[in-house]
């Protein structure tokens, strides 16, 4: 498989207070990662800064707008948007060249310049609503880049497959009643952000959750991605997969109790390409989510990236 891979510096420099989750050294942690033998041939690009405009996508101007205000011009000082949320003065050029890449990543797979691609971009974007910036995230990229994918490359039909711990509750309030946008989510419940029962199908039917209880495994996991996720998905026959590849689900992670291991994601990468290969033209887009025990990302992430290359 012809894997590429964007990353850019400025991911770094969207700075986070003193112990919290979300932070440069989780980059840092994929990048060591990289530096193994297995990934001398994984193309390595830097990602390109979307324009704001792109955020207009999946996020009216207000959003934009609001975020904008938010972003400190004073060097060293961190503003709170919400609970958990900050922004420093480089935080929006991180949120746009993070949008950049997932954007580029589209036009790859499309393009033919890639079978999949991984973006290692931060801040994530799969909590982030139409209306609201939270959970970390400021601008939901999986959501901005189906958007692109179907306004650039006319792509009918997008499926956006969630594993992160989390419920991507952003994702589903912006595809809540798009019957073009197939969004599946596995992640511990109850946990925040509190959303993603069974019961919530979206409008058409196009919403799929597969919430896991505290404390299970490998064993739970692969049987709801085999019995909820990938029939969706198959069903769905999707021209497009995105991967919100959050690896807070591994055993190690400090924000969740769900107990996986590198192993696991191997496995889902590998269940993924093999719907892409059937339904989409071997196209699959992942974006970085969650991840927060430095070891388990970078063994998570590792081993999902290193799939993706062996398709």
């Amino acid at each position: 498989m012809s894997t590429r891979l964007y990353e850019h510096p400025i991911f770094l420099e969207h700075v986070t207070p003193t112990g919290h989750p979300e932070r440069s050294d989780r980059i840092r942690a994929i990048n060591v990662a990289l530096e193994h033998p297995n990934f001398e041939r994984l193309e390595r690009r830097q990602a390109p800064e979307a324009s704001a405009d792109a955020v207009l996508l999946a996020h009216p101007e207000e959003h934009l707008k609001a975020v904008m205000r938010e972003i400190p011009e004073e060097e060293d000082r961190i503003n709170q948007l919400e609970a958990d949320t900050y922004a420093s003065p480089k935080s929006l050029q991180a949120a746009l060249t993070g949008i950049g890449g997932a954007m580029a990543a589209v036009d790859d797979v499309f393009s033919g310049a890639a079978d999949n691609v991984f973006v290692a971009a931060r801040p994530p974007g799969h909590h982030a609503e139409k209306m609201t910036a939270m959970g970390f995230c400021f601008f939901n990229n999986a959501a901005i880049a189906a958007r692109h994918a179907q306004k650039r490359h006319g792509a009918e039909r997008v499926a956006i497959i969630d594993w992160d711990v989390h419920h991507g509750n952003g994702t589903q309030d912006i595809f809540w009643d798009d019957p073009s946008v197939l969004f599946c989510s596995t992640h511990q419940m109850p946990l925040y952000p509190g959303s993603g029962a069974k019961d919530e199908k979206g409008k058409h039917n196009t919403i799929v959750n597969a919430p896991l209880s505290p404390n299970v495994g490998s064993d739970h996991f692969r049987e709801a991605f085999k019995s909820r996720v990938l029939p969706a998905v198959a069903d769905f026959r999707p021209d497009l997969i995105i991967i919100s590849a959050g690896f807070d689900a591994h055993h190690r992670d400090p924000l969740a109790q769900i107990n996986l291991t590198g192993e696991d994601f191997d496995w889902a990468t590998g269940r993924v390409l093999e719907l892409a290969d059937r339904h989409a033209k071997n196209r699959v887009v992942s974006l970085l989510e969650g991840g927060y025990d430095l070891e388990g990302l970078a063994e998570s992430a590792g081993m999902h990236i290193l799939r993706m290359m062996k398709g």
